[in-house]
């Protein structure tokens, strides 16, 4: 009887428990990262009698947390992975909708401004006209800095986001290492709960700069970012931090506390997640991006420029730029020992290319590299005024005495769009007319005829009366006299300031009269090369006009959005069927709990009726006895 007695209380014991791990596995069937726990059940060892074996019962072998490590491997990876392309997705399509939007982006201000050149072009005495070129153009600047103010508040609020989100992450870290202090404290009886919570810290760290782990011995779990840089060893914690650009005080990269207070910067590579995602974001979409607006923005106030100071404007004069534009950003970094400094100006418009590089001084020589990749570009030129450093089409003057090991940033373009203004203010400055009157004499054999002509040099145009060009064969011919000079067909006649065209062939004796084109001209030659500078092949060593480039600014950044949503798309998907591989093993089914409930409740009666029983047979044993 009283083993009948213990086996049935070892049952009651053990359903009880089993009913207690069903409340609370049905109980945290809502709660994030909480695995299914279940009872097992081992058989109490028996005894042999003369009659034969007899049990004696049951014990709980243990609480078991039903997981699977290699899942759980996969879930962290794939957190990492969504919260790199959820942030490098959100932050590109806002980037793309800035630039594509017809009420941000730059195609209808770029439109109605050539409309208004070609306006000029049309009615080039018009003030209505000429003022209405100067409010378009206005309006086009405008665009350009807000779209350039737009994308640097977007790297703004990347710096903001990656210092909440290391934040996060410190904290994250100091848990894990906590919990990682207990479960090693408790061995073999650690709770399933425990882990649980430790394993739901750990996934939501990798989502914010990506994990991986390493188990010891101890039960506890060291953790990695993707790049080898450990954040959790055991019960300790290595931080992670932010740190100034050494060239852009503007600019946070990321870095890992050390135990004397310092910090050592961390390149991007280390990290994924969130933090991964956003500075992937700024250094593969929206630094090329801003780069690339300024190149256009760049390229398009020279042009427009140079052809401005071609021409004459209203008054007689030789035309003024109609666009002012910042030079070229070139920094120092912050370790450099020489007082080398730079004036950097555009050189040429047709290789510029916008890349950010870094220009570094080593064995007397000067060397460039892009920033983002690493290859090298050519330098060439001494640094001089007669003879600057030419990099990428742009023009350096140095003054100052570098040191070896010296390092400068170069920013030829970026946040060049945001610092373009229009400079004219008198609508009668606008340059419409060619500076140069052409009469040939009547007497000319050639069918030569004046062409285009242009200013190339204001100050000494100024002077100009006027001149006469006479032909001693097709090949040759002289300036009041002056000569005789060589004649190549299709090339132009240069004179002091100025520049002229011929279209035909010219014979011996054939003559051509020039004088300035007097104030308050009809003439438009000018007006026509303005309105069509959104034509010319200006970019890419001339092979690219300005609206094709305009174009290719905005599939690109439709472009890298798209992209980075079709890889966040599949990203998603392939994180439903890992959750749901998870959720297989670890997810609390209620069916299955509400059988186990009623079985276990079942159990647990006929436990108690084995007792009952045992009692009364005991107490029929007492009064047989007692008799």
């Amino acid at each position: 009887m009283s083993g009948l007695l213990s086996t049935g209380s070892s049952a009651l014991l053990a359903f009880q428990r089993a009913l207690n791990t069903v409340g609370h596995n049905v109980a945290n069937a809502s709660t994030p990262g909480y695995s299914r726990q279940r009872v097992d059940f081992a058989a109490r060892p028996g005894q042999s009698t003369t009659a034969g074996y007899i049990g004696a019962g049951v014990d709980v072998a243990g609480l078991q947390r039903l997981a699977d490590g290699l899942v759980f491997g996969r879930q962290i990876d794939s957190s990492a992975e969504i919260g790199r392309l959820g942030q490098l997705s959100a932050m590109a399509t806002r980037l793309d909708k800035l630039v594509s939007d017809p009420a941000s982006g730059l195609a209808a201000p770029w439109s109605a401004f050539f409309t208004a050149a070609e306006g000029v072009s049309a009615e080039p005495t018009s003030p209505s006209a000429r003022n209405a070129l100067l409010a378009a153009g206005q309006q086009l600047a405008t665009r350009w800095s807000n779209l350039d103010g737009q994308m640097a508040s977007q790297e703004t609020e990347v710096n903001q986001r990656i210092k909440a989100q290391v934040a996060t992450a410190n904290q994250l870290a100091s848990e894990i290492a906590l919990l990682n202090r207990d479960i090693a404290a408790s061995r073999t009886n650690a709770t399933p709960d425990l882990i649980d919570q430790r394993a739901l810290r750990i996934d939501q760290l990798a989502n914010l700069v990506g994990a991986h782990t390493v188990a010891q011995d101890d039960g506890s779990l060291n953790v990695f970012t993707t790049g080898g840089q450990p954040l959790v060893l055991g019960t300790r914690t290595m931080s992670l931090g932010t740190v100034a650009d050494p060239y852009n005080a503007d600019r946070l990269q990321l870095s890992l506390e050390t135990t004397g207070g310092g910090s050592v910067p961390l390149s991007a590579s280390t990290v994924s997640g969130e933090v991964g995602g956003l500075l992937e974001f700024r250094s593969r979409v929206l630094d090329p991006a801003r780069a690339e607006l300024g190149r256009l923005a760049t390229a398009f106030a020279e042009a427009f420029n140079a052809t401005q100071r071609a021409g004459v404007d209203y008054n007689g004069a030789p035309g003024a730029d109609f666009f002012s534009l910042p030079s070229p950003r070139i920094d120092r970094h912050t370790g450099n020992t020489g007082t080398a400094t730079f004036d950097a100006s555009i050189g040429d418009i047709g290789a510029l290319k916008g890349n950010d590089l870094v220009l570094r001084f080593d064995g007397g020589t000067w060397a460039a590299t892009r920033a983002d990749t690493g290859e090298a570009v050519p330098v060439t030129g001494s640094g001089t005024a007669a003879d600057p450093l030419r990099i990428d089409g742009v023009e350096l003057v140095m003054g100052g005495t570098p040191a070896n090991g010296d390092r400068f940033s170069l920013r030829p373009t970026s946040g060049a769009a945001g610092g373009l203004k229009v400079a004219l203010t008198d609508p009668a400055r606008i340059a419409a007319a060619a500076p140069l009157e052409t009469s040939a004499d009547s007497s000319n054999v050639g069918n030569a005829k004046a062409g285009a002509s242009k200013i190339t040099d204001a100050a000494a145009f100024a002077g100009f009366a006027g001149a006469s060009i006479e032909f001693i064969d097709a090949g040759q011919y002289t300036i009041d006299g002056a000569g005789p000079f060589a004649y190549t067909p299709g090339t132009p006649i240069t004179g002091n300031g100025w520049s002229l065209k011929l279209d035909g062939i010219p014979a011996a004796g054939d003559q051509f009269s020039l004088s300035r084109t007097p104030p308050r001209s009809s003439d438009n030659a000018n007006a026509l090369n303005l309105a069509a500078t959104d034509k010319q092949d200006l970019l890419t060593g001339g092979t690219l006009s300005l609206t094709n480039g305009l174009s290719q600014l905005t599939g690109k950044t439709g472009g890298e959005a798209r992209h980075a949503a079709l890889n966040l798309e599949a990203q998603v998907a392939i994180h439903g069927q890992v959750i749901a591989e998870r959720e297989s093993v670890s997810g609390v089914n209620l069916d299955e709990e509400a059988t186990d409930l009623l079985r276990y409740q079942q159990a647990y009666q006929a436990a108690a009726q084995v007792i009952a029983t045992a009692d009364s047979l005991f107490q029929s044993l007492l009064n047989a006895v007692r008799r």
